[in-house]
């Protein structure tokens, strides 16, 4: 029998429907954004009325929480043993697996833009409350490089994903990486080397900042091979060859 040819978009929009037809994928999401909101106001009631930092507050839930959706999205097909039918129906693994690495990467740029758009209302309120102009005015580049290291921390939790295919380890180091880093920089000058180099959120800071320059640069590339490239990569490779029954 013939395999059906099935067309990439559809296989998209079936991936996408999975991330949130789990109770879990639900919630978190659900979460993400409801906490992306709250941050924005507590901001807005507590600070000074600056666009772009009322909108940044909204990285702390979006950076924890979807890191977590993308990690369930790729392994859910092994903790659920659905493998085995969706391969069936789609032999070709390494697009099952494109179709399940996009969705959490745009859902990511979708909750980001979403911070930007409630950041706007909020602005306005906090000037008026607190009596002073707002702040409107931001670089492009500082928007986009923080859109940009929002999608790199989402990336970091699927590649853990896609490498462990356990969902609660990879979760744990995804979570637990910041701390991680943060004692190792302590450890003396070595420390701070290493850290400076493979810490991936210390090495996104300055494209967060929109000021990514040479050794900046070349620091981050450093830490995304090996925080994204080389796990997403040995996933792909592990699931290629694994045997599913």
């Amino acid at each position: 029998m013939t395999p059906i040819d099935i067309p990439f978009t559809r296989l998209l929009r079936v991936e996408t429907r999975k991330l949130f037809d789990t109770r879990s994928g639900l919630i978190l999401a659900v979460s993400a954004i409801g906490l992306a909101l709250v941050a924005v106001v507590a901001r807005g009631l507590t600070s000074e009325p600056r666009w772009f930092t009322l909108a940044g507050t909204a990285a702390i839930p979006l950076g924890t929480l979807l890191p977590v959706l993308a990690i369930l999205t790729v392994t859910g097909e092994w903790r659920h043993r659905t493998a085995l039918t969706t391969f069936v129906l789609e032999p070709r693994r390494g697009r099952v697996l494109a179709a399940k690495c996009l969705p959490p990467l745009a859902v990511t740029v979708a909750g980001c833009v979403f911070a930007l758009l409630a950041a706007l209302p909020m602005t306005a309120v906090a000037a008026a409350v607190h009596g002073v102009e707002a702040t409107w005015t931001v670089a492009p580049a500082k928007v986009l490089g923080w859109i940009a290291t929002m999608v790199l921390v989402t990336g970091q939790g699927l590649g853990m994903g896609l490498a462990l295919l356990n969902a609660p380890a990879a979760i744990v180091i995804c979570l637990a990486s910041t701390a991680l880093w943060s004692t190792v920089a302590r450890l003396g000058d070595m420390g701070a080397i290493l850290a400076g180099w493979l810490d991936l959120n210390l090495t996104t800071n300055p494209l967060m900042n929109g000021g990514l320059t040479g050794d900046a640069a070349l620091r981050l590339t450093v830490s995304v091979f090996v925080w994204i490239v080389v796990p997403v990569a040995a996933g792909i490779l592990r699931i290629s060859r694994k045997e599913i029954g």
